[in-house]
């Protein structure tokens, strides 16, 4: 009888762990939907179908029906906690007026911060109002329908550099952006992205081809972290800001930071065997491993592997792959 109630109690975790598994992709964009008003003040049709942002994570579950309860209750938990969903948060906090001599502009700056970090998390970085207008025509461009309730601060004749003024745009500014990033196919598109990372990546690899090692790793590692939850869908579009910061470290003779994260921009790598970064980066390892004294056979057994399956072709090195990335 005991073993009876066991079996039946192990059969209904494992019917609600499916159940589980196929709401888990619809209850975020439910939160989203739900999201309070006075958050965003521009309105927006909320019909639109579209892909939650933890499809990614539910296509792995499967739990083996061999599982004991306990098992199937930690395989859970661990799924969860993977596929939580990240939010970030917009803020303008203040402004500073750019004069050259013969152009003046507003400067916003902007924080971003991720829910529940505690500002531990948060970017800062900063654009001008003809950055967020190149970013709304490109929007409606790609994304007519769903842009097309969304209001966009217009330009006045006078008075751009009045308070009153700039203080309006401060807060249509951040309304805007948090909007933008509630529309999921919006917040995940190339050019949203682009807008908040590109200008800083630029400066970075300007910095990284000019030798200023330095200065180009701070610029990455600010970045970095921003990137990796804007594109948390796709793990392996951060590589080659990853494998940039290798290239840093490694010219500034930091072999083990260089190894750690090029540790990381190797697992991002695991099902994306012919990404264009795979063989330098694994070149690259094998170089910092053994340096470091660690296993390189390992990695000396993929690359050969991958030499076995492919047909020789001229392959660039790290540091050329890193030195063309946003060559304008």
């Amino acid at each position: 009888m005991d073993q009876d109630s066991h079996c039946t109690g192990e059969r209904e975790l494992l019917e609600a762990v499916s159940r589980i598994t196929t709401s888990s992709t619809t209850s975020p964009s439910d939160e989203e939907d739900n999201q309070p008003e006075a958050e965003i003040s521009c309105q927006v049709r909320t019909d639109n179908t579209e892909k939650d942002d933890t499809q990614d994570c539910s296509t792995t579950l499967s739990p083996n029906s061999s599982m004991t309860t306990k098992e199937l209750q930690e395989y859970w938990r661990n799924e969860k906690r993977q596929c939580k969903q990240i939010k970030l948060l917009f803020e303008i906090p203040s402004t500073r007026i750019v004069e050259h001599q013969f152009s003046k502009y507003v400067m916003y700056k902007i924080i971003i911060l991720q829910t529940g970090s505690f500002d531990s998390n948060k970017s800062v970085i900063e654009r001008r109002y003809s950055d967020f207008e190149k970013l709304h025509r490109n929007l409606l461009e790609e994304f007519s329908e769903e842009m097309e309730d969304v209001t966009f601060p217009k330009k006045t004749l006078t008075g751009n550099f009045t308070e009153e003024i700039i203080n309006e745009r401060k807060l249509a500014f951040k309304d805007y952006l948090r909007l933008l990033y509630s529309m999921k196919y919006i917040r995940r598109s190339k050019k949203f992205i682009d807008f908040l990372t590109r200008p800083e990546l630029q400066e970075a690899y300007g910095c990284l081809r000019g030798g200023q090692y330095t200065k180009a790793l701070e610029i990455l590692l600010e970045v970095i972290g921003l990137q990796e939850r804007l594109t948390r869908g796709n793990p392996a579009a951060i590589v080659p800001t990853l494998c940039a910061i290798v290239v840093c470290h490694k010219d500034l003779e930091n072999p083990a930071s260089a190894f750690e994260y090029g540790e990381k921009a190797l697992s991002r790598l695991r099902v994306h065997t012919s990404h264009r970064y795979y063989i330098p980066l694994l070149d690259t390892m094998i170089t910092l491993a053994y340096e470091l004294g660690k296993d390189f056979l390992s990695l000396q057994e993929k690359l050969e592997e991958w030499k076995t399956k492919k047909d020789p072709v001229r392959v660039f090195t790290l540091k050329e792959l890193a030195v063309r990335e946003y060559v304008r």
